[in-house]
């Protein structure tokens, strides 16, 4: 790329507006009805913004909408000096240009990046610990579940030193160790001394409520109906909420960091090397976590047991239900809530704290937002379809609502035809995407001489 992208919004559509205004509608009826301490219209009101916000995001909308509860304090404001055992970093006021810097007239270099996790302990060739009661479980458990909030601080620093606004395509992986690390490329060129020096000097501190000692091992806190909260079994005592036990947070009750292993390299767009790594950046694209995340040996999977027993354990977010476990009411929480049980991808056997973000993209790497590439996607679907006589028709978005089906609904088919209608119809997509494919390829052997004699003249 030599010129600066421009990414443009489009206006919204008139659904979205109408969609919008009712929103808002919503949103007044809620606050109205919480004032009367109505909590039945309000369960109702709720559920229907959480439906209305889902017709939104399908109609293409991004960004954050205003919640519907309004914090009644102020969030905590926590000093942004830096810590003392981290090195300082120069600052630069960062400029709006994306494109790297030209060489020689026709030289405009990248950079392939690799960042790793910090050590837990020394590991075998095969990733498993050579002392499984020493290795930091903890430390690895937390590192992996908050490794997308320091790849994050990565960039903001990366920017604020270098001065210009670094564009990147990255994927996470995870080590032979079931650690995550980082492969990014970055456009431009940097000194390979500041790639180093900003990831030593980069750190995440995790301002959480302290999550070292488990109260609840033999029993669980229980849910009560009038106070809405969870409660001690045995006091009947409100548990406090996520954000109380954060106020009176002194120390961050974690700090991620990356390892002292830093891998960079520049490379020049269009050469045999350029399209190695890029390879290698989407090689992990069409693979499932389950299919990265393996055990070959005994021993990497006592370890990844180890690593995730630990996980079962440790909070991914202030909406987690393992808070409980440390009595702490989460976010969120109601009486479906099930003490200790989180459906987040971080306790999953088959990830390992693999963070749900395994493909990151700047905003700006390709001048094309997320619904430019998927239209382009789309696009290229339909032509490979149209090119073997399949048309696909269009169907208008303003002809359908789409809504969850309420239980007891009559006209909802059964579960299982739903689900087996689903498969049947995946396949089809499947095998006129294959016809597509062969077709777009030619016949074996098409344009090279398979005969052993020459046709006659």
């Amino acid at each position: 790329m030599t010129e600066e992208p421009v990414i443009e919004r489009e206006a919204p559509s008139e659904t979205q507006t109408e969609l919008l205004e009712f929103r808002a509608d919503l949103a007044a009826h809620y606050r109205d009805a919480m004032a009367a301490g109505d909590e039945v219209e309000a369960e109702e009101l709720r559920a229907e913004v959480a439906t209305v916000d889902e017709e939104l995001r399908a109609s293409g909308m991004t960004g954050r909408l205003p919640a519907l509860d309004v914090p009644e304090k102020r969030p905590v404001k926590r000093s942004t000096k830096r810590r003392q055992d981290a090195p300082n970093l120069p600052r630069r006021k960062v400029a709006k240009t994306t494109v790297g810097r030209e060489y020689a007239g026709r030289f405009r270099p990248s950079m392939f990046v690799t960042l790793t996790c910090d050590t837990y302990g020394p590991v075998r060739s095969d990733g498993s610990p050579v002392n499984p009661s020493t290795y930091d479980y903890r430390r690895a458990a937390r590192d992996a579940v908050h490794f997308s909030a320091l790849v994050d601080r990565w960039w903001q620093n990366l920017r604020r030193v270098v001065g210009w606004d670094v564009q990147y395509f990255a994927t996470v992986e995870p080590q032979r160790r079931a650690a995550p690390h980082l492969h990014t490329a970055l456009r431009g060129s940097i000194s390979h001394e500041v790639i180093r020096m900003v990831t030593e000097a980069t750190y995440h501190q995790v301002w959480w409520p302290n999550h070292d000692e488990i109260v609840y091992n033999d029993r669980e806190p229980l849910w009560d109906m009038d106070s809405r909260t969870f409660v001690d079994p045995d006091t009947r005592a409100p548990l406090p909420s996520f954000e109380e036990a954060r106020e009176a947070v002194e120390e961050p009750a974690h700090v991620v960091t990356f390892g002292r292993q830093v891998h960079s390299k520049g490379i020049l767009g269009g050469t045999e090397e350029s399209g190695r790594h890029i390879g290698y950046l989407t090689k992990y694209l069409t693979k499932s976590t389950g299919e990265v995340v393996d055990a070959d040996t005994p021993a990497q999977r006592d370890h990844h047991d180890r690593l995730h027993a630990e996980l079962s354990v440790t909070p991914c977010s202030p909406r987690c239900a393992v808070w409980l476990l440390y009595g702490i009411n989460p976010k969120g929480a109601n009486g479906k809530t099930v003490p200790g049980h989180c459906k987040g991808r971080a306790h999953r056997r088959t990830t390992l704290g693999l963070p749900g973000r395994r493909v990151l993209v700047s905003r700006k790497w390709s001048g094309k937002t997320v619904a430019d590439h998927k239209a382009d996607r789309k696009a290229f679907v339909v032509s490979a379809l149209a090119d073997i006589g399949v048309v696909k028709e269009e169907p208008s978005p303003d002809r359908f609502v789409w809504r969850k089906v309420e239980p007891g609904d009559t006209h909802c088919p059964p579960r299982d035809h739903l689900v087996m209608r689903a498969i049947a119809e995946r396949i089809t997509w499947r095998a006129e995407y294959d016809r597509a494919l062969l077709a777009a390829q030619g016949p074996p052997g098409d344009g090279l001489e398979t005969s052993a004699t020459r046709q006659a003249a």
